[in-house]
């Protein structure tokens, strides 16, 4: 699929984490032969640029895997997420005092 650029607007739950995070996610991306770029609202409240590539599982499944900036943790980390139709899981982690290890679960819809 080539769509370059499509806006997007994403709601998330975080399960199995201890802190508060954003659940709202505005986001713009370019697909251009599986290859994927850009921007969003991330769950700590940042803006987090990713570049990575999604493959097709099935004719409404894909998996998006890259790299992504923005978080606490580090300056940029992996990238994972599964998603089917416009729901999405992908997993979270985060450091208060020691790793806790969680999941965010979320719908995603084109603008």
């Amino acid at each position: 699929m080539n769509t370059c650029i499509g806006l997007f607007l994403a709601l998330s739950a975080h399960i199995g984490l201890d802190k508060s995070y954003n659940t709202i996610h505005p986001h713009i991306r370019c697909t251009t032969n599986s290859y994927i770029t850009g921007l969003y609202y991330n769950s700590e409240s940042e803006v987090s640029v990713y570049v990575g590539r999604e493959y097709e599982i099935s004719e409404n499944s894909r998996l998006e895997l890259g790299l992504v900036t923005g978080y606490e943790y580090k300056n940029v980390i992996p990238m994972i997420r599964y998603k089917i139709g416009q729901l999405f899981i992908t997993p979270a982690y985060e450091t208060i005092g020691h790793r806790n290890y969680g999941i965010v679960f979320g719908w995603e819809m084109k603008i």
